[in-house]
């Protein structure tokens, strides 16, 4: 691939982490080597890092930046609790309408039950002839826009292999598929500046709204596909609550299409960016599960979780008192000088490579093996098809304190 410069917002670089907001989504349209040195400020200045909010009538929060510290978090369900939220926009406002019903935001014996519910649907064995579906998906779109040359690589492609995989695994019919990618993208980002947070709440309730209705026809017409497992079935003897069903859906839709869609976008825009790297690619040098996970590292598409203190602990040094928010950075841990050799160099060869872009501990990723299987369906492609990939404008950034991305990456394409 040749090396190609894509256009992004430029800020200004300052020696010290005070007056950094991480609340700001602008925050983080800073290129990737300004975010970087930003982070690794934050590990050496203050990694336990209190964080005021100006502004808002909200409290402030603690921000975790070195591997070891956010491991320690990730690890202590009985000190911490997702169940007052898990990103910084509900662990600010006080709460999640989801909490002990929504897999991600409950904890303890529930969130066990339901997640051995759900892994049922996500076993890998079960999930083999979904992950068939998706390197063929992969294979054809990325075919398809190595002919066509000029194609826009994230609305092109990147966007319709998750979706389709997350639909499927769903039961969403066909015809409502693109009206579902629309929504999960204004219910956790934006791709406008200004744009309010009232509408990723009418988005957000309007995936829920759908997801109730689609629940009721699987009760009476069971199939074979989540929905039908979360409407069907008991805990304890007792069928899951209207809530319950319809909170975990939509976590299965936001959390499976996001992640693995964001790095799609992200790896293919690395990938230009570092020649190198996409030779060594190409040529077999390194595999595509290595490069995988190099990329799920680089990109750490969830920037953040969070979690609530449950009672006074010590962290780093500093006391975190009960009631406190604590953020674990992972696009921070995932740079992590003391974890990771060089971490500033994108290397597909790099090994080991204990990146946190999936958690870690009780609230693991639960589509862990199918966002990897997606990823590897795109390289794979890539590495298959494309001989040369060039800009062909600037990359649009999303706007975002959680995830990190863009909605927009024309490039030219030239076949293998």
């Amino acid at each position: 691939m040749s090396f190609g410069a894509f256009v992004t917002d430029l800020h200004t670089p300052s020696d010290t982490v005070e007056g950094i907001d991480l609340t700001d989504p602008r925050t983080f349209l800073a290129p990737g080597a300004e975010l970087v040195d930003m982070w690794r400020r934050f590990r050496a200045q203050s990694p336990v890092h209190w964080h005021e909010v100006t502004g808002r009538a909200v409290p402030g929060f603690w921000a975790l930046s070195r591997y070891d510290d956010v491991m320690k978090v990730y690890r202590d369900n009985r000190r911490f609790t997702s169940e007052r939220g898990n990103v910084l926009t509900t662990l600010l406002e006080g709460g999640d309408s989801a909490a002990g019903k929504m897999l991600a935001v409950t904890d303890g014996r529930r969130h066990r039950d339901l997640r051995n519910l759900l892994l049922k649907a996500f076993a890998p064995r079960v999930l083999e002839p979904v992950v068939a579906g998706v390197r063929e998906r992969a294979d054809r779109l990325v075919r398809h826009a190595a002919e066509s040359g000029d194609c826009d690589f994230a609305q092109d492609v990147a966007e319709h292999i998750p979706m389709a995989t997350i639909a499927d695994l769903l039961g969403v019919p066909a015809g409502d598929r693109d009206y579902l990618l629309s929504l999960t993208k204004e219910a956790l980002s934006t791709e406008e500046e200004g744009q309010s947070a009232d509408e990723a709440l009418v988005a957000r309730n309007e995936l829920l709204f759908y997801f109730s209705g689609l629940a009721g026809e699987r009760r009476d017409d069971p199939r074979d596909d989540v929905v039908s497992v979360l409407a069907t079935s008991t805990i304890d003897g007792e069928p899951l609550s209207e809530q319950e069903i319809i909170f975990n859906c939509y976590s299965v839709i936001i959390g499976g299409d996001e992640t693995s869609r964001l790095s799609m976008i992200c790896g293919m825009r690395e990938l230009i960016e570092h020649p190198e790297q996409w030779r060594r690619l190409k040529s077999g040098e390194v595999t595509v599960d290595s490069a995988v996970e190099e990329v799920l590292r680089w990109v750490s598409p969830a920037m953040h979780f969070g979690r609530r203190a449950l009672e006074d602990v010590e962290i780093g040094g500093r006391t975190v008192r009960a009631g406190d928010v604590v953020t674990l950075w992972n696009s921070s841990a995932n740079y992590d000088e003391d974890v990771f050799a060089d971490p500033g160099t994108f290397d597909l060869g790099r090994a080991p490579n204990k990146h946190v872009s999936f958690g870690y501990g009780p609230h693991f990723c639960l589509g862990a093996y199918l966002g990897r299987a997606e990823i590897s369906a795109m390289l794979t492609a890539l590495r298959t098809h494309v001989a040369e990939a060039v800009p062909d404008g600037p990359a649009k950034p999303i706007h975002s304190n959680f995830l990190h991305g863009y909605s927009s990456l024309p490039v030219t394409l030239r076949r293998a």
